[in-house]
């Protein structure tokens, strides 16, 4: 296969290390940390900023072993190539669709939840009005590039930087005038436990969720092995230190528990910091970081669903194509953005339950891949670190299978109905699993469909 063919099924490296952290921290939206303050400072009894440390640690477990996988496989397939080519190509396909689960409905959630705050503020546009702005403006940024993308991603981040800071001077000039009693109290109080902020941050870290998807720019990022590990790992700590700092200082604002709305506590703390006029300033800053999150959750959707088509697992005259002069899977994108339109009716509860099983399955399964990889490679003599390669990966997989557990029994049930109709797909793909899943390889870029064989040979990083 020629050189130019090759051109074709390759997305091409532009973004850099401090992009692919600000996509990262863009998809968690750091906003996020004053829309789920009332609740996280319920549930772990005033001790926020300690749940937010406690679920920055272990999401930290989990990023190390992203890390570790985006070093051998420089592609953007994330935790679908990672599984396949570690574990097997029929487990590839079912954390790839366990993926879609998670992927396919955060554009939607994104997109409702700042339409649904934008109408409040500005009501004389329905929901749905909104929703098809934010909608139409984030498609064809992603569909025009993502060297495009990356610029306004900084600017909308630059802003959601400004507005939290602002927020956080508002709070600290309100201290000043009415100092709090004790400056470790929102870490540990009378009232908290450890059961407490351990529930805490079980809620904390779904506000995590997203850093795994800088692994999908892997082919759009400069010396991928080097940044994509780095750029996962400050995501984290990066998007960590933004919550735990900021929820740190509103628990001083507001050390008690009692919360008249803990969905809109931020709103209300901003109001008697700064003003209602402040407040509804805030909250479209707020807004902007939201803006900024469907962005990046589009480009990193419609990638996954492009390699899952490159593969072929996925119809490949559809999600398997490049724009020819933007090198964009536009039509991915474009997808993305129609589906969004139904997000009109969906309800939130519903899809937030199809994201936390989604998301936690294919972090528990992540730290899985490290822990096969490192048996595997201790049977040809090759030694690596029990403690990076082992310890940590298993420590992390509990985590995420504890925070898995945590979720209620609509989002279990909702995500073993989605992963039985994956078999059944898997089922008819494979010819009643008589045969592999096809795969891409990049070498000829044709896609091969062959009987199960050994499990790919692994080199060392």
């Amino acid at each position: 296969m020629s050189t130019t063919a090759n051109t074709t099924t390759r997305l091409t490296p532009r973004l850099s290390l401090a992009s692919i952290v600000l996509f990262g921290l863009a998809y968690m939206s750091p906003a996020i940390v004053m829309l789920t303050f009332g609740v996280i400072g319920t549930a772990s009894a005033g001790a926020a900023p300690a749940a937010y440390l406690l679920a920055t640690l272990a999401m930290s477990l989990t990023a190390l072993s992203y890390g570790k996988m985006a070093r051998l496989f420089p592609v953007s397939g994330s935790a679908y190539t990672y599984a396949r080519k570690v574990i097997g190509s029929r487990v590839g396909f079912l954390v790839g669709w366990a993926i879609l689960l998670d992927y396919f409905f955060l554009p939607m959630v994104a997109w409702l939840i700042s339409a649904l705050y934008l109408n409040a503020q500005f009501p004389l546009i329905p929901v749905w009005g909104w929703l098809l702005i934010q909608i139409v403006f984030t498609t064809t940024i992603n569909v025009l590039g993502v060297v495009l993308a990356d610029r306004v991603n900084k600017v909308l981040m630059s802003l959601t930087v400004i507005g939290i800071v602002t927020f956080v001077f508002m709070c600290l000039q309100h201290l000043g005038t009415d100092a709090p009693e004790s400056l470790t109290a929102p870490f540990w109080n009378s009232t908290t436990s450890v059961a407490a902020i351990s529930a805490g941050a079980a809620i904390a870290a779904y506000s995590f969720l997203g850093f795994d998807a800088i692994s999908t720019l892997s082919e759009e990022t400069i010396n991928p092995r080097r940044n994509i590990p780095r750029g996962i790992l400050l995501a984290v700590l990066v998007g960590g230190l933004i919550f735990t700092a900021v929820s740190y200082v509103m628990q001083l604002v507001n050390p008690t528990t009692n919360f008249e709305d803990p969905s809109v506590a931020a709103y209300a703390m901003s109001a008697v910091v700064g003003g209602e006029t402040f407040a509804d300033i805030i909250n479209l800053f707020i807004m902007v970081g939201g803006f900024a999150s469907c962005l990046a959750i589009q480009a990193s959707t419609s990638r996954l669903m492009y390699v899952m088509g490159r593969d072929g697992v996925l119809p490949r005259r559809f999600f398997g194509r490049l724009h020819p002069k933007l090198k964009t899977p536009a039509l991915n994108i474009l997808l993305v953005g129609v589906v969004g339109m139904f997000a009109v009716n969906l309800s939130l509860e519903t899809a937030a339950s199809f994201i936390n099983f989604g998301a936690f399955l294919t972090f528990a399964v992540v730290n899985i891949c490290v822990v096969v990889y490192f048996v595997r490679q201790r049977r040809r003599h090759q030694k690596l670190a029990i403690l990076g390669f082992l310890l940590l990966p298993v420590l992390g997989a509990l985590v995420d299978l504890y925070l898995l557990t945590q979720l209620g029994p609509t989002a279990i049930y909702l995500g073993l109905g989605w992963m039985a109709l994956g078999i059944v797909y898997l089922a008819v793909l494979t010819r009643g699993f008589r045969t592999t899943p096809p795969e891409m390889d990049m070498a000829t870029t044709e896609p091969t469909q062959h009987h199960e064989t050994p499990a790919t040979t692994l080199t060392r990083s």
